[in-house]
């Protein structure tokens, strides 16, 4: 740090050493700077404000009927792009500015000025865009911002209609076209369809699905036949386990007592009461009063039977302890009646051997059907490669075609939102010029003239400092030499010396005062001619 502080120093010195260069660099720059500022020309702007309405009301009702593009984004854009040689060309004759401009050089000069001198921005969201341009003369700023503003209109306006005339005419070329083809592709799938149409994979069905819906149709028959043989198997075994008849008042055990049903008309009656419940499921629910009923009754029925089966097996067990012999109603030379359940076996299997003979016959039936689809399966791949590659041609055409006739319809509806002004350009600002020229800024000008003049003085002598360098200290001098310095003689000035000295520093200064008194005295003269003006 300390020779850092130590180099500055001497930096700081070897510039004041040479501060009268720097002080005659200063005044020579400032003078030179203020008197550029004082000439250079009144820059007069002209200005407009234009709103760009694209909010219309046919939007939302028109909305999936028309193609409705998005104004914000092609009225951002064409701000971007309008200022182009072409436009600022058309700009050029609008504004009458090519009869300044005699050759080309200046013409091509022109036009490179107002690109770059011609601005139009947005505001951002709302919509509203700023024309303005810059030029010493307000009627030529005036006019160059009234050509712009028509310029920006216009451009908006025509390229839509453009726009939609190239769009309408494409899709009706386009329309001709698909209609020529789907025709052509119609004809060809008849065609096809008539040659081949009793040939399996000749258009009628895909033959792959045609097999896979037998087979599975061929499946789910031998399933449900395989089902139906066990179900008829089963009641043949149940058959065979029944007797046909039974006594006229036992049950199923044997179970009677004189006077009174057997366990068998009981069993029959509960028989009975469950498939009526079951029928009244089907229409109603466990709550209703006659399944409550007959769900009651059923469980009478049960608690009867039972209390007859404990009797009977109450009075046996009696009877063989005592040899009493059973009544006559319980013995075995009751009458004979047919078995019910040996019946109701019968019938069900009756139906199942029907069950078991027409789903015999279907399933031959499908396999018949398989075996001639497997016969004809070596012209299928052709056929049906075929017929979807005519089909697929035909659906292409067919969705084209129909897209282009709605996108044709869309096309009109916007045609029609165009021409009644779906976005509106308003003029908020006419073209103006301000009274007042806003450039230069002479002020700050200036100010700027002065800040440069001390920096480029300071900088003069800190240069001759450095062309001819001198040594401060007996370190600085060590350090360049090589060689150690044994010691140093200091200067003492005599008093008419320092008074000399003195006297160069206050007019060093009072040099610097002048050339700010220069620079305060042209701020007054300009701020008076503003306010004159």
């Amino acid at each position: 740090m300390d020779d850092f502080l130590r180099q500055l120093s001497g930096y700081l010195r070897s510039t004041w050493g040479y501060r009268w260069i720097g002080l005659v660099v200063a005044w020579v720059v400032g003078i030179a700077g203020m008197g550029v500022v004082l000439v250079l020309p009144d820059q007069y702007q002209a200005s407009a404000k234009i709103y760009v309405d694209t909010q219309s009301i046919l939007r939302p009702l028109m909305s999936g009927l028309a193609v409705q593009p998005n104004l914000d984004q092609q009225i951002n854009m064409l701000s971007r792009t309008l200022i182009s040689r072409p436009n600022i060309e058309k700009l050029i004759r609008m504004a009458d500015l090519d009869i300044e401009a005699k050759t080309k050089k200046e013409r091509d000069n022109l036009i490179d000025e107002l690109i770059g001198s011609v601005k139009l921005s947005s505001s951002g969201r709302d919509n509203l865009y700023f024309v303005s341009y810059r030029d010493e003369k307000p009627v030529r700023a005036q006019k160059v911002v009234q050509a712009m503003v028509t310029l920006f209109v216009e451009s908006g306006l025509g390229s839509k209609r453009q726009d939609t005339d190239q769009a309408r005419k494409f899709i009706e070329e386009q329309i001709k076209a698909y209609e020529a083809k789907l025709l052509e592709a119609e004809n060809r799938l008849k065609e096809f369809r008539l040659k081949n149409l009793e040939r399996p994979g000749g258009g009628q069905k895909d033959y792959f699905g045609s097999l896979g819906e037998v087979q599975a149709q061929l499946n789910q028959a031998q399933l449900e036949l395989r089902e139906a043989s066990n179900s008829r198997d089963a009641l043949k075994r149940q058959l065979l386990g029944e007797e046909p008849t039974l006594s006229a008042d036992t049950s199923l055990p044997g179970v009677a007592m004189p006077g009174g049903p057997s366990t068998a008309d009981i069993d029959m009656r509960i028989s009975t009461m469950k498939n009526d419940i079951e029928n009244l499921l089907q229409r109603f629910t466990e709550k209703h009063p006659d399944i409550v009923q007959l769900r009651a009754r059923i469980k009478s029925l049960e608690k009867e039977r039972a209390d007859l089966i404990a009797k009977y097996e109450a009075d046996s067990a009696k009877a063989a302890e005592t040899n009493t012999p059973m009544p006559a109603s319980a013995a075995q030379g009751s009458p004979q009646m047919p078995n019910p359940v040996y019946q109701q076996i019968k019938v069900a299997l009756a139906s199942a051997e029907a069950s078991v003979a027409s789903l015999t016959a279907r399933v031959a039936e499908y396999q018949g059907r398989m075996d001639k689809l497997k016969q004809s399966s070596r012209m299928v791949p052709e056929l049906e490669a075929e017929f979807s590659q005519l089909n697929r041609d035909y659906e292409v055409h067919k969705s084209n075609y129909n897209n282009l006739v709605s996108r044709r319809e869309s096309a009109s509806i916007s045609e029609e939102m165009d021409a009644t002004g779906v976005a509106e350009f308003r003029l908020i600002e006419p073209p103006r010029v301000a009274p007042e020229p806003v450039a230069p800024n002479r002020l700050i000008l200036l100010t700027v003239v002065l800040v440069v003049a001390v920096v480029v003085g300071a900088g003069a002598s800190f240069a001759v400092s450095q062309l001819r360098p001198v040594f401060h200290d007996g370190r600085a001098l060590a350090e360049v030499a090589g060689v150690p310095v044994l010691g140093s003689v200091s200067m003492l000035l005599a008093a008419d010396r320092k008074r000399y000295e003195r006297r160069r520093s206050v007019v060093f200064f009072g040099g610097i005062g002048g050339l700010v008194a220069a620079y305060v005295a042209m701020l007054a003269f300009v701020s008076l001619v503003m306010r004159s003006a």
